[in-house]
């Protein structure tokens, strides 16, 4: 199958701008690639020291803190939720664990509990309220952006607000969160280019498996983790805050998420940064060919790059091109060996690093070095960026991301359900991206998925007033094409573009931060065709 792209940390010594901080968060289903990559020094969420007070109850959901277990509230008709019992976890840092409703059409059953963690402003004086935060995925968590929040935000947010971050449900800490295989590389490790029927039938059955395995372990929440359930959740954490009006700041998949929400609930809504944005009306058998090419793209500029620099390890006297195609053949024919009796370097872990090295220029130098070497028999180089795109911990373990990532795609947008209305695109998909395009396409386990598509919201975001939303020139993930959608999508849509090659703008220089944090703060709508 094709990488499921999805979240990690990863260090990278040269940083442009945020301090203290690099992480990605990305993924493929077969449909949308959504991430972030907040550009700074390494420090990776995984290994933050919190954990969460809500216990899981006989049934698979989480019981509230304080008792509560559903209904309605008095006189308002909204599903109450339980309130938040604030536990210091650091100087000005919080977390709480919320009761919300498993299904909102039934706000007396069964529960979830979120798993909340706020950074409290700088200058309580100066305070405007809360900011709600998301990293994307989806099926990351987000309560490491209040963790961490002093890495992330300009001072003025810092100041201003409570930096409330949260693990949507099924994801992180959250409980119940989605749960469904341990070992990745038999179903990720294998030719993602099927070249026969036998391939296929290879692929398709693994799609299968996942999505049996996702079934068996996770009977309760599958049903109930779409982005629009996830939106519900939002204006719960809002009430439980208790603020009439509420800041929002998502990238990637985040802004899809805050698209929805905005459009859902635009009475609460003070203001909304979308960055990293996919086109969210677009059917996701188009959304991801428009990945595919944003990422072919990208490969092109390395490639390209890589042939008119001496110095890149991958030059290959001035034919970066040429090689690389002939590199992929000869290991989509003969996977190269790999150290520690693992997974051979076929051409799914191949490719799946090649598409994690273009989420940001930091990690061409060692996308160079490793085609290098697998030009010279040895796959290990290309594997540790298979391993780091999936966040392969070092004893072997993985999170529960990618399986939160499926669960959440397959119910909102399962895309094609039948393999031969998957097929029917291949050409399309090789002819807008030659190198990458059999890749992207080869995702079979929402055909097999237990549970039926979630109502759709189109978003409007009527009502809502301005949404600052932020695309990057070279946005491999997020093409700004797709964002430019969503800006356009919305009924007051601001659009601001960054010239980088990354997903996701905030953090590349002073201008977008300024416009954002402005915004933010003071309400100041960036001016028509700001490019930073």
């Amino acid at each position: 199958m094709s990488p499921r792209l999805r979240a990690r940390c990863l260090e990278q010594p040269k940083a442009p701008t945020l301090k203290g901080m690099v992480l990605q968060r990305h993924a493929v289903l077969g449909r949308a690639l959504i991430g972030l990559a907040l550009l700074g020094t390494a420090a990776c969420a995984e290994s933050a020291p919190f954990v969460s007070a809500g216990a899981a109850s006989p049934n698979g959901t989480s019981e509230a803190p304080n008792g509560t277990t559903g209904g309605t509230e008095p006189g308002t008709g909204e599903p109450s939720v339980g309130s938040l019992d604030w536990s210091e976890i650091g100087e000005g840092v919080e977390e709480a664990n919320l009761t919300v409703p498993l299904d909102y059409a039934d706000p007396q059953g069964a529960t979830v509990s979120l798993y909340v963690v706020r950074r409290l402003a700088d200058d309580p004086s100066k305070r405007i309220g809360s900011l709600l935060v998301n990293p994307g995925g989806p099926g990351f968590g987000g309560s490491f952006l209040a963790e961490q929040a002093d890495f992330i935000y300009g001072a003025d947010l810092l100041e201003r607000f409570d930096i409330v971050g949260w693990d949507p449900r099924g994801t992180g800490l959250s409980s119940p969160a989605v749960d469904c295989i341990d070992d990745y590389d038999p179903y990720f490790g294998v030719d993602s280019s099927p070249d026969d029927a036998a391939e296929l039938t290879e692929l398709t059955e693994l799609g299968k498996r996942l999505a049996e395995a996702c079934a068996a372990e996770n009977p309760d929440i599958l049903a109930h983790v779409s982005t629009a359930a996830s939106a519900q959740d939002m204006d719960s954490l809002r009430r439980a805050l208790g603020e009439d009006e509420i800041s929002y700041f998502g990238f990637s998949y985040g802004s899809e998420l805050g698209a929805t929400w905005v459009t859902m609930f635009p009475e609460t809504v003070r203001a909304a940064v979308l960055d990293g944005a996919v086109d969210p009306n677009q059917e996701s058998i188009d959304a991801v060919l428009a990945q595919a090419k944003g990422f072919e793209s990208t490969l092109t500029t390395f490639l390209a790059r890589c042939s008119e620099d001496a110095d890149c390890a991958f030059n290959n006297d001035g034919d970066a091109e040429g090689a690389f195609d002939r590199l992929i053949a000869a290991i989509d024919a003969q996977p190269l060996a790999t150290s520690n009796d693992r997974t051979p370097a076929t051409s799914g872990v191949a490719l799946t690093g090649v598409t994690q090295a273009m989420y940001t220029e930091a990690l061409w130098p060692e996308l160079e070095q490793a085609l290098a070497d697998a030009q010279q028999g040895d796959g290990d180089g290309l594997l540790a960026l298979y391993d780091a795109y999936y966040q392969r911990q070092p004893d072997g373990s993985y999170g529960n991301e990618l399986e939160a990532f499926v669960a959440i795609e397959c119910v909102d947008d399962p895309g094609p359900l039948t393999i031969e209305e998957i097929e029917s695109h291949r050409a399309d998909y090789v002819a807008a991206a030659p190198r990458l395009g059999d890749h992207f396409l080869s995702t079979y386990t929402c055909v097999y998925w237990p549970v039926a598509q979630a109502p759709k919201v189109i978003v409007t975001g009527a009502g809502a007033g301005p949404v600052v939303v932020v695309g990057t020139t070279g946005d491999a993930a997020t093409p700004l094409s797709s964002t430019e959608a969503m800006a356009k999508a919305l009924e007051e849509g601001h659009l601001v573009v960054v010239d980088a090659e990354q997903h996701t703008g905030y953090g590349v220089n002073s201008c977008i931060n300024s416009a954002v944090d402005d915004y933010l703060v003071e309400l100041a709508i960036p001016e028509d065709g700001l490019r930073c």
